[in-house]
């Protein structure tokens, strides 16, 4: 596995099909396929990799936001039956128009402006 960080219960990677560059991938140790099932540890020890990642990201490369996103269960589009939260560097043209972020899983929901 392509581990490129990692605390007592969690562990950072590259996205083996990422959606830009740096995307990146912050996974539990123990096996569990919701974020709901996590212990307030193993939250912590996420959030804190998650936190490290953004930092060699702004650093690596400079990009002008981030989607954070999780897919928690298959009616959220969840394909990977473990859980991973995904840290999405955006650049300043990657989309001609990213309002809405997030909104866009479901397309006829996305725009409210």
């Amino acid at each position: 596995m392509r581990v490129i960080d990692e605390n007592a219960t969690a562990m950072t990677i590259r996205d083996g099909y990422p959606v830009s560059p740096g995307h990146t991938l912050l996974i539990p140790k123990r096996h569990t396929g919701s974020f709901f099932d996590l212990s307030t540890q193993e939250r912590d020890d996420l959030l804190a990799l998650l936190d490290r990642a953004k930092r060699v990201l702004d650093a690596e490369l400079q990009p002008q936001g981030y989607n954070i996103g999780i897919n928690d269960g298959a009616a959220a589009g969840q394909t990977v039956p473990h859980l991973h939260v995904h840290l999405i560097p955006r650049f300043e043209g990657d989309l001609s128009d990213p309002r809405g972020g997030v909104r866009w899983v479901i397309p006829a929901k996305a725009k409210y402006w």
